[in-house]
């Protein structure tokens, strides 16, 4: 008479495949319906945080599958390794947002110029929903700007400001920054490229296309007169919006120029539409774009 060994079944196991798989199905759904849809951002911060925590209890449940294949050789080993691979995607989601929730600091606006931050030409407006915020950016805020991030400061170009306000918008279009209003007095609104050229005189042919000044960035003088100055001065003021890559969070920018003699200033602001808390996202986009502008007008120098 066969002896047959019935190896029992993890139930653990099973269900978490079928868990890991449904967290990220709604993760990857909800982030495409926010992306290219009407999802508002809320919405997509509340479901994605159900789809880590589903992707969390079918890392728990594959665990203890895994265990009662290693003590009793229970079945369901290979379901419990599809469900670590099913949940690993929302797992490092919810994993990047809570470490840059804890270890940054809880503010939502940006700007290189902590003490008088370029005002918006039109208020950003967004229906919070559940995220809630305090709608002042207070001077304590600045303060964490300033501990969080240090190296976030406006630049000094050595240029005039309409050769610096075509860098200004080339690198905004490549960036991925809309402008969306703009006020000022080296008309803003018009593209520099539908400017009449001066045609050269015939002793500088040679010469046509030296720059007069070439455009350096330079630390930007906070507390001097020279700050004072610039920041009554007339200029430029760009307001734009943008998306991150991925995820598709909207930003409001706004950047400001300001000319003193031959020394073109730029500043920058980034806010985040919705939450007390932006993970990082908007210095992050402020560093990335005026690291892009120091090489397009350094580029300039060189050509």
């Amino acid at each position: 008479m066969a002896i047959r060994f019935d190896r029992p079944v993890s139930s653990a196991a099973r269900f978490s495949r079928l868990l890991g798989a449904f967290s990220l199905v709604l993760a990857l759904a909800v982030m495409i319906a926010h992306r290219f849809g009407g999802l508002a951002t809320p919405y997509l911060v509340l479901l994605l945080i159900v789809a880590a925590g589903c992707a969390l209890l079918a890392a728990m449940l594959a665990a203890v599958g895994l265990r009662s294949l290693w003590m009793t050789g229970a079945e369901g080993g290979l379901a419990a390794l599809a469900a670590l691979i099913y949940a690993a995607f929302p797992l490092a989601i919810g994993a990047f947002a809570a470490e840059q929730y804890l270890t940054l600091p809880d503010i939502y606006d940006v700007s290189t110029d902590p003490i008088s931050a370029p005002d918006w030409l039109s208020p950003p407006k967004s229906d919070q929903i559940w995220l809630k915020r305090n709608p002042d950016v207070t001077p304590e805020d600045r303060e964490k700007q300033l501990t969080a991030y240090p190296e976030l400061t406006g630049r000094r170009y050595e240029g005039a400001l309409d050769r610096v306000l075509e860098a200004v918008r080339k690198v905004a279009k490549q960036s991925g920054i809309t402008i969306t209003r703009s006020s000022g007095d080296t008309e803003p609104g018009r593209d520099p490229e539908d400017k009449p050229v001066k045609p050269p005189q015939a002793s500088d042919d040679a010469v046509a296309d030296a720059p007069d000044i070439i455009p350096v960035p330079t630390p930007r003088p906070y507390d001097d007169d020279v700050a004072k100055l610039i920041r009554g001065a007339n200029g430029v003021t760009l307001q734009g919006t943008t998306r991150t890559l991925i995820l598709g969070l909207r930003f409001d920018i706004i950047i400001r120029l300001r000319e003193e003699a031959e020394t073109t200033f730029v500043d920058i602001r980034v806010a985040s539409r919705y939450g007390q808390h932006d993970l990082g996202f908007s210095a992050a986009i402020a560093g990335d774009y005026l690291k892009a502008l120091d090489a397009e007008l350094l580029g300039i120098a060189g050509g």
